[in-house]
């Protein structure tokens, strides 16, 4: 099983260690993508440091990214699952992962990213800040730039398993899966259970959305879980105490109609 998961905006710092390689991070195909975002980023925040602050969309308490990014090529580089932080990675704690539950992670997440398209959590990275709705004066909008290279790259290392999709819109707009891959994705939306005059009442989290992720994961990959369908991905998440609904047949919409992803909902009573 592949899992998709958003970056975070926050990221730790890079501490000490050997500056970034590029020919070193997985899924080698988005090289030259990535040369040039991560060579238009570190061009323009050293050249103009308002309007590179203006371009990433950062307030002045920010621009110390501005300096940040236009480091990159030289800054320390850490595992990308250590560079990452915020809610949904606090709830999933690789740190504190069992070694076994830890190699699994290794082998099934992928982090899409702005800059790097999309990262191994084992991937060496430079701590930096660049959002998935930034549009670059030369490269464009991101999320659409990197359509094409992720669509060369992630169909392969998606093999013939299930894939997990748990990004957030702006990074799922970088890469939709189509055809045989669609058919084998599901997606996961958090709902809040509550009771209001004894009518239950059903409401999309935001902001937990990403600590149930990131505990609905983490859980998975501590249980040795591998579903191959979406009916076994439901199952194997009722088994772990989730509260799963939805389409877990991933059926098509009709005669003739293009396969899509199957959309489960988990239900959650307490934040």
């Amino acid at each position: 099983m592949l899992v998709l998961l958003p970056p975070s905006e926050g990221k730790a710092e890079g501490g000490q260690g050997r500056p970034l390689d590029l020919e070193a991070l997985s899924l080698p195909r988005l090289a030259p993508a990535r040369e040039t975002v991560l060579d238009e980023l570190v061009s323009l925040c050293r050249a103009d440091e308002e309007k590179a602050r203006e371009v990433l969309g950062l307030s002045q308490g920010l621009r110390g990214e501005v300096a940040k990014n236009a480091g990159l090529r030289t800054a320390p580089a850490r595992p990308a699952g250590e560079i990452y932080t915020g809610v949904l990675y606090d709830a999933l704690d690789l740190a504190g992962l069992a070694p076994a539950a830890r190699r699994r992670a290794a082998r099934s997440l992928l982090v899409f990213s702005a800059l790097w398209g999309s990262v191994g959590i084992e991937d060496r990275i430079p701590s930096y800040r660049l959002s998935g709705g930034v549009k670059l004066p030369g490269t464009g909008p991101l999320g659409r730039y990197w359509r094409g290279p992720l669509e060369s790259a992630l169909p392969g290392a998606a093999g013939d398993g299930l894939v997990l999709d748990l990004r957030s819109s702006a990074y799922a707009a970088m890469w939709k899966p189509k055809g045989e891959p669609a058919r084998r994705t599901v997606t996961v939306r958090v709902l809040q259970s509550t009771v209001v005059d004894g009518v239950e009442k059903r409401s999309v989290v935001s902001h937990f959305n990403k600590a149930t992720k990131g505990r609905l994961v983490r859980a998975l990959l501590e249980a040795g879980a591998d579903p191959a369908t979406p009916a076994e991905l439901a199952a194997a998440l009722r088994d772990l105490g989730f509260t799963v609904e939805g389409d877990e047949a991933g059926r098509e919409s009709g005669a003739g109609a293009k396969p899509k992803a199957t959309a489960l909902d988990v239900v959650v009573t307490e934040l």
